[in-house]
């Protein structure tokens, strides 16, 4: 009688879990794509101030409280950079993120 446990193989553990999302075409301003709840694989690290943590908080209970949205605050990040980016590439110097950069 084996009583070693049967574990999956390497190529089980590292394989894909979503196929890559298309190159961003030129001209595709407002079609971006958020990638919502699926396992990420690139991480980065964002230092916030107190306050920018309480909002972001507020906001994500907000969301469940008020719209009936069960969101993480990752997802809220994610929804926030992609309206950014967007907003950057239809309207460049226009930009409300060029706006506010160049007010500080």
């Amino acid at each position: 009688m084996n009583r070693r446990p049967s574990l999956p193989g390497a190529a089980e553990l590292f394989r894909l879990t979503a196929a890559p999302a298309p190159a961003e075409q030129p001209g595709q301003a407002g079609k971006r794509r958020v990638s919502g709840r699926t396992r990420h694989t690139t991480k980065i690290t964002v230092y916030v101030s107190d306050e920018e943590l309480l909002a972001l908080e507020h906001a994500r209970l907000s969301l469940r409280g008020s719209y009936a949205l069960g969101v993480d605050r990752g997802r809220v990040v994610r929804e926030a950079i992609a309206i950014v980016l967007d907003d950057l590439e239809a309207l460049g110097e226009e930009s409300l993120l060029v706006r506010r950069l160049r007010e500080q």
